[in-house]
């Protein structure tokens, strides 16, 4: 079993770069304790892929990992999240083909422990789920925003 070894950009089918060479994941944490609802986004560094855009905590899969341990592992290394915690409710895949980014959603009654834990983040914020499209958003997660939000939606009301 290798270990961290989906570091790197990888050029697939849809003809762009991506991080990740087995894919990437990412925590969408849902504040079910506020009224209305919150997300967490991350400012990202302005020195990462996708830096100076707001998204939400997440990186490359490495060989041996699931979706839902790749995506608690990244928010646990960037902002610092107790995946005790939280419920994972449901996964909203980005599938290119050759690469996917996947987007792990779950559901917390407090902030989960959350703080700016490495460099890669310049800011956390809690956001109504509402006026999240209103950030400037890392490109993937804007062109998914609207299909994401709807599942989160669902989810709530379920």
């Amino acid at each position: 079993m290798a270990h961290r070894d989906g570091d790197g950009f990888m050029l697939c089918d849809c003809g762009r770069e991506h991080w990740g060479l087995h894919g990437a994941a990412g925590l969408l944490l849902v504040r079910t304790d506020l009224n209305p609802p919150h997300v967490l986004l991350q400012l990202r560094a302005g020195w990462t892929h996708g830096g100076g855009t707001w998204a939400v905590p997440g990186g490359a899969r490495d060989s041996h990992e699931d979706i839902v341990t790749a995506a608690i592992r990244e928010a646990h290394e960037e902002v610092g999240v107790d995946s005790t915690r939280m419920a994972v409710r449901c996964i909203f895949a980005d599938d290119h083909g050759s690469w996917r980014y996947d987007t792990v959603i779950a559901f917390t009654k407090d902030d989960a422990g959350v703080y700016a834990a490495n460099h890669e983040s310049a800011e956390t914020r809690w956001v109504p789920i509402d006026d999240v499209a209103t950030f400037d958003l890392h490109p993937g997660l804007g062109a998914n925003w609207s299909a994401i939000a709807t599942l989160v939606h669902a989810e709530l009301a379920a």
